[in-house]
């Protein structure tokens, strides 16, 4: 068996969404939006939520991911992913309450550590 491989166009797409307070950011989320090519959809990958420390414990966040739910549905996207490590278990459940399920696991590997 010989592998091949062929370059195309996956139509990776992402948005910043961020918080302002007195003409300073104080938080991000980027959303990725993907096409999957084989099941023929869209989907989102939420990456990068982060709230200057100050600035958490206000519901900066959670505005934040919300927008980027909001998008997805305008969007009529499949679904939307987001990860977190293991050692936040606080971020674990703040997600479940924004609505996320526990779905599976993330597997990855590191090139440049």
């Amino acid at each position: 068996m010989q592998i091949q491989k062929k370059e195309k166009d996956t139509k990776i797409h992402s948005i910043k969404f961020y918080a302002m307070d007195n003409k300073q950011e104080v938080g991000h989320a980027y959303l990725f939006l993907i096409y999957n090519q084989c099941s023929g959809y869209y989907y989102g990958l939420l990456e990068d939520v982060f709230v200057k420390e100050e600035h958490r414990k206000h519901g900066v966040g959670t505005r934040l991911v919300d927008a980027v739910i909001i998008e997805c549905k305008e969007r009529q996207l499949h679904h939307l992913i987001a990860t977190s490590r293991y050692s936040r278990l606080h971020i674990h459940q703040w997600y479940k309450k924004l609505g996320f399920k526990d779905y599976g696991k993330e597997f990855r590997i590191d090139f440049n550590s």
